[in-house]
């Protein structure tokens, strides 16, 4: 069986590899253009899907993982930041707040296709000022959405769900999708 993450994060490379021992790395080209009609929870799926359809489609022999993450704070969805004052401003936004962040997951071979989510509630720690133009100007929020990582100190008060989740690909999901998907094979 040969698998292929759809993804160029290496934080969902080191997550995948907890599970499956061998697969390559293709990062798609889908579009990811968000659907404002959708829920926060289809809109996530319906991305992962996107990039995984559009990876599988030049793989047509492999079984393919996509996934897409949304960070949801009240009514709005956060995106990756467009440049570091939109990660100050998200930072800012989010400091001593909760929020959630769900990653929506493909899984398809060329019998089947399952499409899942998983939601995490994060609460943030109160951010000073010069504690974000510090973690800003390092530039790890550049490539999360909702401008930080999980993994990076300082940031998180506590979270209800799954860490994976938070860090862009929930393992524990991703194991189930993959499992249903090759269980006919």
């Amino acid at each position: 069986m040969e698998y292929v993450l759809a993804s160029a994060s290496p934080r969902r490379k080191e997550l995948l590899a907890q599970i499956l021992s061998k697969f390559e790395v293709i990062p798609s080209d889908a579009d990811e253009k968000v659907n404002i009609s959708l829920f926060p929870e289809q809109m996530a799926c319906a991305l992962a899907e996107s990039k995984c359809d559009a990876v599988f489609a030049l793989n047509p022999n492999k079984t393919v993982i996509g996934c897409d993450t949304i960070v949801v704070f009240g009514n709005e969805i956060l995106g990756k930041p467009r440049d570091k004052a939109d990660a100050v401003k998200t930072l800012k936004m989010l400091s001593g707040k909760t929020h959630y962040v769900i990653t929506g997951v493909c899984v398809r071979n060329r019998f089947k296709k399952a499409v899942d989510f998983d939601r995490t509630e994060v609460k943030f720690n109160i951010l000073t000022d010069e504690f974000i133009e510090s973690y800003v100007n390092g530039g790890s929020p550049m490539d999360k959405a909702g401008s930080y990582g999980i993994q990076d100190g300082g940031i998180v008060k506590e979270y209800f769900g799954s860490y994976t989740n938070v860090v862009g690909l929930p393992v524990m999901l991703a194991k189930k999708l993959i499992e249903e998907v090759i269980s006919d094979l």
